[in-house]
């Protein structure tokens, strides 16, 4: 049978970790998400080549996890001359003899540039399509030279429980206002998040907020009769997104 009470008495053990990360994906989304509990993940350098992330609650692609006490994870030197991109991510991996699943911080190392820095590819493997491993973005660690910048949230945490909608954008925006949909109580919203990815291949979190450059930055805007609008500026391009308002 196809059909399972998965929250009733079956005699035996019968919930699995796909039983729960396909309900969470149906109740909350499909998408990572990480919760306003703890400290949220907070992200602080100890050193140059020390990140610490502290207590937080979060969900990778259904699948529930937490930090209880803070974590260290250890940045690579950087190169004289050279910028580069470190992402710090969760790590989901599942081993393919035992069954046996756990989540880790991991640092994927970018590749060194003298000229622009570029995040590493996050691999794309999908949990309920039978990967073993699976990868939550969270922190963007930059480095110029042998230094280390500030660093760069990739995620924006939820409350609790929510009413939310999503509203997808397209392909190619650049330059001005963009109507991307529109909600019947816009004096009913709590708050507001998203993601946009930039034609450099950059994900960042919405709003974002260039720090030097604010014909570079990406916002949303809620007009009083609902309508909501992508606000991209004009020295940057996105090539699509989403935006999540919660009620």
């Amino acid at each position: 049978m196809t059909i399972e009470l998965v929250d009733g008495k079956a005699g035996v053990a019968h919930i699995s970790s796909e039983d729960k990360a396909i309900i969470h994906q149906a109740k909350f989304s499909k998408s990572d998400v990480v919760f306003d509990w703890g400290d949220a993940f907070k992200c602080t350098m100890g050193s140059a080549n020390k990140a610490t992330i502290g207590t937080g609650c979060a969900s990778i692609q259904g699948l529930d996890w937490h930090i209880t006490a803070a974590e260290s994870v250890t940045i690579s030197n950087g190169s004289q001359g050279m910028k580069r991109n470190d992402i710090i991510c969760a790590h989901y991996h599942r081993d393919s003899k035992t069954g046996n699943e756990l989540v880790e911080l991991v640092v994927l190392k970018g590749s060194p540039n003298a000229t622009a820095a570029a995040d590493p590819t996050i691999p794309s493997g999908k949990i309920l399509s039978g990967a073993v491993d699976a990868y939550m973005p969270l922190w963007r660690i930059p480095l110029d030279g042998i230094t280390v910048g500030t660093p760069v949230r990739l995620f924006t945490p939820r409350g609790a429980l929510w009413d939310s909608v999503t509203l997808p954008f397209g392909n190619g925006s650049n330059g001005g206002i963009y109507p991307i949909g529109k909600v019947s109580n816009p004096n009913a919203i709590k708050s507001l998040n998203g993601r946009a990815t930039l034609s450099s291949g950059t994900t960042v979190a919405i709003p974002f907020i260039h720090p030097s450059y604010l014909q570079r930055s990406v916002q949303v805007s809620i007009a009083p009769d609902g309508t909501v609008n992508l606000l991209v500026g004009p020295e940057i391009t996105v090539t699509g997104g989403i935006v999540e308002i919660h009620f």
